[in-house]
C-alpha cells in the first residue's frame, strides 16, 4: 500500500510540473485536473473518504469552468528569454523552501501515529480518544462531521443547497427573459 502511495504522489508532482511548465493554458488545466484527482486518491488511501469525495466534486466544478474559460478566451502565452538573475533568485527561493520543509518534516510524528501532546480537556482529544469506541467510524473526521456535529453538517448542506437552488432560479429567470427577447425579435 506504502509503494502504491509513493506512486500517486510521484503522478501527483509529475503532473504539477507539467501544469507549471507547459506552454498552452488548456494543457496546464487538464494537468491541474489531474493533481486534483491525483490527491483525492491519496486521501482514499490514507483513510479519508470524506476528504477524497469533497475533493472529486470541487475538482469535477472547477475543472469544467476553468475549461470553458479556457476554450472561450484566446489566450496568448508570452515566451521570451530568461535572464540568469531570475533563474538564480527563482532556485535559492526554491531551495530556502525545500530546507524549511524538511525542517518541519523532520519534527512531525511517523506517518500514521496519532499526536496526542494536547491539551488535557480539549474537545479534541476526545474526539480522537473517543470517536472509534461511540460512533464506530475509522475516521475521526467522519465521526466528527456525522455523528458529534451531524447537526451543524446538515445545517451547511442546507446553507449550499439554498445557494445552488437560488443561483438556478435566477439563471432560468435570465434564460426566460432572453427567449422572450429572441422569439418577439424573429416574429
Amino acid at each position: 500500500m506504502i509503494t502504491t502511495l509513493y506512486i500517486f504522489i510521484f503522478f501527483i508532482i509529475a503532473a504539477a510540473l507539467v501544469a507549471v511548465e507547459t506552454p498552452h493554458a488548456l494543457s496546464a488545466v487538464i494537468a491541474l485536473g489531474a493533481v486534483g484527482f491525483g490527491l483525492s486518491i491519496v486521501c482514499l488511501f490514507i483513510g479519508a473518504p470524506d476528504i477524497a469525495i469533497t475533493l472529486v466534486v470541487v475538482e469535477i466544478l472547477v475543472l469544467i469552468h476553468m475549461i470553458r474559460a479556457t476554450l472561450q478566451r484566446d489566450i496568448i502565452t508570452i515566451m521570451g528569454p530568461f535572464s540568469r538573475l531570475n533563474v538564480i533568485a527563482t532556485m535559492l527561493i526554491f531551495g530556502i523552501g525545500v530546507a524549511f520543509f524538511y525542517q518541519v518534516a523532520l519534527q512531525l510524528p511517523p506517518f500514521g501515529q496519532a499526536v496526542m501532546t494536547l491539551i488535557e480537556n480539549s474537545p479534541s482529544r476526545f474526539y480522537l480518544e473517543e470517536s472509534l469506541n461511540q460512533t464506530g467510524a475509522a475516521s475521526a473526521i467522519t465521526a466528527v462531521l456525522l455523528d458529534f456535529r451531524a447537526y451543524d453538517t446538515l445545517g451547511e448542506a442546507t446553507v449550499i443547497f439554498t445557494a445552488i437552488i437560488g443561483a438556478l432560479a435566477l439563471l432560468r429567470r435570465t434564460v426566460k427573459r432572453e427567449r422572450k427577447g429572441k422569439g418577439a425579435g424573429d416574429a
